[in-house]
């Protein structure tokens, strides 16, 4: 390697001290400027590490960049998931009987009216065979009783109108009797007849209104109207009697609430939607009405959650409010829902009080039992903050700690964070609106930066290891280069902000005014 046209010689051997005096670490290894060095457990510094694209792909290490957010804050604290209280249904026999097929698993999903298990009941076979019977007994008192309102209706016709035609006949009588003793009336009054034949005049005459006075009197016609009634009477008893045949039976089956064969076989149905949390039945087992359990089902799709707060925190608390929840085994997500009720009275002893949330669950990840951590949302910050995931903090020593891209490069920073909200968190220093932070992949990042500082994660070629390291031969203009393309770059890529490297502080280089033109060759040993 050669440099021409320097104004004045400078010796090798003073480019080479001037370039030792910057560590090699110092070029490799070009820190963030956000606080200080982070120390792991193992004494041993955390540094930066460079990752190829493919190998940060196949890591799955994703980055975000750093922004500022409103961030919902409220209470935590701690309770047990339960199911809502009418989304618990235990299924029992709803007959005496022996179970003839399962249909359903403990695990599986059914709907409302899906088919859980079938028994045979022959309590329900002799009640329908008794049913049948007494139907059939029905059916002929029903058939005589319609017989007879017949013939009673004709008999009633029949007397009504024979009653008709001797009104007819007899006031044609009475008419005619009555003519005739008047006019024996006037013969007797001249004296042309004798009196008897008056008096036999007026005798048929009575006897006319007589025959009327019966005839208008109906009474064949009532005795016709009242056997009439009679058969209706008997043909109501026996239709009456044809529907009470069945209703003992059809009530049975309402009261099972489920559907049955002529055979005595009833399906028992799932009254709700939900999974099926347990069948202790078995197949030929006997069950006994209202006490054998056949399932359990469980709707997992609203679950409640009942939290103790503080006295103090009451007044922040109430229906309605928005509440975030998560559990032990799904670290990383929250489930959503509101506060349904807030109890009434603060124990005494403990002084707190319980507050129940009702959270939705549309992937079916939550069950009951669980215990979950359990945020009320209070309040909101008013002006956005600088926030990140929970995911890309590193904890160790008691340190918060993130990896910022810079390039192929993921360099260690350390953070002061501030308040949590679900998966998010305050930065309060260390980081800068727009830095990218891994929020995937960060812990495999900290491995490796313990193991060889900012050697790159994935084996490289030779030539390519030997291209980003200084040659042990010496320093020379190039070396100069190297370092100050390195550093120009690093500080481009943050912005103006200061730098610092991570092993120890570069030092300020100055060179002497060079004015006549020199070759400097350097060879290697």
């Amino acid at each position: 390697m050669s440099f021409r046209n320097f104004p004045h010689p400078v010796p090798s051997v003073l480019l080479g001290l001037l370039l030792l005096a910057v560590p090699i670490a110092g070029v490799a290894h070009v820190g963030h400027d956000h606080g200080s060095e982070f120390q792991s457990g193992t004494s041993q510094p955390a540094s930066g590490v460079r990752v190829d694209p493919a190998t940060a792909d196949r890591l799955g290490i994703q980055v975000v960049p750093v922004q500022k957010q409103f961030l919902n804050l409220g209470l935590q604290t701690t309770g047990e998931l339960a199911a809502q209280p009418d989304q618990t249904v235990m299924v029992n026999a709803p007959i005496n009987g022996t179970v003839v097929e399962l249909l359903v698993q403990p695990g599986d999903v059914v709907k409302q009216g899906q088919a859980l298990a079938k028994v045979i009941a022959p309590d329900l076979i002799a009640l329908r065979v008794a049913s049948q019977e007494d139907r059939v007994g029905a059916e002929a008192s029903l058939r005589q009783a319609q017989a007879n309102v017949t013939l009673a209706q004709r008999n009633y016709e029949r007397q009504v109108a024979i009653a008709a035609s001797e009104i007819e006949a007899a006031q044609q009588q009475v008419a005619l009797a009555k003519e005739r003793y008047e006019q024996n009336q006037q013969l007797a009054g001249a004296g042309a007849i004798a009196r008897q034949q008056l008096l036999e005049s007026e005798s048929t005459l009575a006897a006319a209104r007589s025959q009327l006075t019966r005839a208008e009197s109906r009474q064949p016609v009532l005795e016709a109207q009242a056997e009439l009634e009679r058969a209706q009477a008997s043909l109501e008893a026996a239709q009456s009697h044809l529907r009470l045949s069945t209703v003992t039976y059809e009530t049975r089956l309402q009261q099972l609430n489920s559907p049955a064969t002529e055979r005595g076989v009833v399906t028992v149905v799932a009254p709700i939607s939900g999974k099926v949390a347990d069948r202790p039945v078995t197949l030929g087992e006997a069950v006994e009405e209202a006490v054998t359990p056949i399932t359990s089902i469980v709707n997992g799709d609203r679950l409640r959650v009942t939290a103790n707060v503080y006295e103090k925190d009451l007044g922040q608390v109430a229906e309605g409010q928005a509440v975030r929840a998560t559990v032990a085994s799904l670290p990383n997500q929250f489930f959503s829902g509101r506060v349904v009720t807030v109890g009434a009275v603060v124990d005494g002893a403990t002084r707190v009080i319980p507050v129940t949330a009702e959270l939705e669950d549309g992937s079916d990840l939550l069950k009951p039992g669980m215990f979950a951590e359990l945020e009320i949302l209070t309040e909101r910050t008013p002006d956005p903050v600088l926030a990140i995931p929970a995911s890309a903090l590193v904890e160790a020593d008691g340190q918060s700690l993130v990896f910022v891209q810079n390039g192929e490069a993921f360099e260690p920073v350390e953070v002061t964070l501030g308040r949590r909200a679900g998966d998010q968190v305050e930065v309060q220093s260390g980081l800068f609106e727009g830095d990218q932070v891994v929020v995937q992949g960060a812990l495999q990042l900290y491995a490796q930066s313990l193991r060889g500082g900012e050697e790159t994660a994935t084996a490289e070629p030779a030539d390519t290891q030997a291209s980003t390291q200084v040659p042990r031969w010496g320093w020379g203009l190039g070396g100069v280069a190297i370092a100050a393309t390195t550093t120009a770059a690093f500080f481009l890529g943050r912005r103006s902000r200061p730098t610092k490297l991570v092993d120890q502080p570069l030092a300020p280089i100055t060179l002497p005014p060079l004015k006549d033109a020199v070759e400097v060759e350097v060879e290697p040993r």
